[in-house]
């Protein structure tokens, strides 16, 4: 009988499986196009103001932490204060802050968003009085993907509005590439701060394929078309012009960084290191030391603050479908990655 119960046990974890892989395949293939076609169309800004956010949050643990008497004597002094506050002439010039948040992955796919996020907000923006924080966290990814994130974040400096960008976790690489835009950088003191170099690799099977005897042809019309390759026989002549490219990649980070951060040793800084935020405050990779919460919570005393987002507008099946795309997008990519050459921050 238990014998009977373990094998109807593993038909059925087989049957489910196989079920859950077919539905994954289905809703993944129905949803990239529907993706791909609708991208941009769809979506709208949510806004929500921080400040109220705070005070509910501040207003929650005293509840729970004040006794009674005090709590009344606070609740009734702030209501003294909201109306004095009503009676006086609202302050049309009150310092407003929008703060954005970028999570970046190989391809800095949330640059779709950041660039929505950032026309809306170049819309209405004082730049005599405003400011724009970026929450970044990003470890960075590939060269093409993280050079669009960073011409976004350009707009706002070419339109004058100051740029703080705080970094809690990471902003490595490409990261990096996105923070120095900032007029302000701000760091937790061990958040990883740098590595400005440039990355590529590749396995090379052409051997494996000689030994049994498998040709593997690469055609191509131009000397460079193709330097390395996974399956061919890479030539000293293909691989010096890769590491060539390299380094003019390698050298055009620099001279952007460079840009935007003229105090830094980019010699001493652009060897592909990395440092926490207290190292890399004493080498000017960054400008201060404190978590975004520190700093939004303190400005929030004297300027409103505003968190600005983009959200693409999705029935069910499209969460579904986008969610299980996604998670195919990024096995896809890693293994991609490590077959082919392109090369990334």
């Amino acid at each position: 009988m238990i014998d009977l119960l373990l094998e109807y046990g593993l038909f059925l974890a087989k049957v489910v499986t196989i079920v859950v892989a077919a539905l994954f395949i289905i809703i993944t293939i129905a949803n990239v196009g529907e993706r791909r076609r609708h991208h941009d169309e769809d979506g709208d800004i949510e806004v929500m103001r921080l400040n109220e956010r705070f005070e509910h949050f501040a207003n929650t643990l005293r509840m729970t932490v004040l006794d009674r008497n005090a709590l009344k004597a606070y609740f009734k002094t702030q209501k003294e204060k909201d109306k004095k506050a009503a009676k006086e002439p609202k302050e049309d010039n009150k310092k407003r802050i929008y703060v954005l948040n970028f999570n970046g992955d190989m391809r800095a796919s949330a640059t779709e968003n950041l660039r929505q996020e950032i026309t809306a907000i170049l819309s209405i923006a004082n730049k005599d009085i405003d400011e724009v924080v970026l929450n970044l966290e990003s470890p960075g990814g590939m060269v093409h993907g993280y050079g669009l994130a960073s011409s976004q974040l350009a707009r706002i400096r070419q339109h004058n509005l100051p740029l703080t960008i705080c970094v809690d976790k990471v902003a490595a690489s490409g990261g990096y590439m996105m923070a120095c835009l900032a007029n302000t950088i701000i760091a937790a003191p061990f958040a990883i701060i740098g590595s400005i170099g440039v990355v590529a690799q590749l396995p090379n099977f052409h051997r494996l394929l000689d030994k049994w005897d498998i040709d593997y042809e690469v055609l191509t019309a131009g000397e460079y078309k193709r330097t390395l390759t996974v399956f061919g026989e890479n030539t000293d002549a293909g691989r010096q012009k890769f590491i060539a490219d390299l380094e003019d990649t390698h050298s055009l980070f620099k001279e952007f960084v460079t840009d935007y951060r003229p105090q830094l040793d980019i010699e001493k800084v652009a060897t592909g290191e990395h440092w926490y935020g207290k190292q890399a405050l004493a080498l000017n990779l960054v400008d201060k030391l404190m978590t975004s919460d520190e700093y939004l919570l303190t400005a929030s005393q004297t300027a409103d603050i505003f968190a600005v987002r983009f959200i693409h507008k999705q029935n069910f099946m499209q969460k579904v479908g986008l969610t299980a795309s996604s998670t195919l997008d990024n096995v896809l990519l890693k293994w991609w990655e490590r077959l082919t050459h392109k090369p990334r921050f």
